[in-house]
């Protein structure tokens, strides 16, 4: 549970340090991270490579503390002990501006996620005292923008044919994949996998 917190936050955090850029028409030119045209949500130039709080937003990645990917937020100190690794494909979040409005695009081409193909994995990590001794702890997730036909019901979603493809989050995603190693509560391997599939591309 605490997990799933971590990353209901996470996708708000996501929401407001780049701003959604709206749909427009494609220019013939997109903006790239290396001309120095395109910022974050504060007005600071985005560069290549890892910024100080572990986003590589050209490599689509972050690496880093969990407190780190809210640039060490105040209340996140709680939580200032577990590790992210987040990665995301261009549909996620681009590293281009392609609508000039010098942000990083989302779910360019649509007006939102459905049907984008986006989506994201985020692996979490840390330590916790099991016995009196420490022990880690992992917890790896895939998430995947459903499609237009797709169908929500009792949280879970459905494809047209009514097969389930993972629990409901964030409205426009479903979690296809959770695995979790936590001696704490005695959970080892896989939580849920999709009956359609696990791979993150064609969804």
């Amino acid at each position: 549970m605490k997990k799933l917190i971590l990353l209901v936050s996470l996708f708000i955090f996501f929401a407001m340090a780049i701003l959604v850029s709206p749909v427009s028409a494609k220019q013939d030119k997109c903006a790239t991270i290396p001309s120095g045209q395109i910022y974050d949500s504060a007005g600071n130039v985005i560069e290549v490579g890892y910024d100080q709080w572990g986003y590589n937003y050209q490599g689509r990645l972050f690496n880093g503390g969990y407190c780190d990917s809210y640039r060490g937020a105040a209340w996140c100190q709680i939580y200032a002990d577990i590790n992210l690794i987040m990665k995301w494909n261009d549909a996620w979040l681009s590293n281009k501006d392609c609508d000039g409005d010098g942000l990083l695009d989302r779910h360019f081409g649509y007006p939102n996620y459905i049907g984008s193909g986006a989506w994201l994995t985020n692996h979490q990590s840390g330590m916790v005292e099991v016995g009196g001794k420490m022990r880690q702890w992992n917890y790896f997730v895939k998430i995947v923008a459903v499609n237009p036909s797709d169908y929500a019901e009792d949280g879970y979603w459905y494809t047209q044919e009514g097969e389930e493809i993972g629990q409901v989050i964030w409205g426009q995603f479903a979690i296809i994949m959770q695995v979790s190693n936590d001696p704490s509560v005695g959970e080892h391997g896989v939580l849920y996998q999709s009956p359609v599939r696990v791979g993150l591309g064609n969804w």
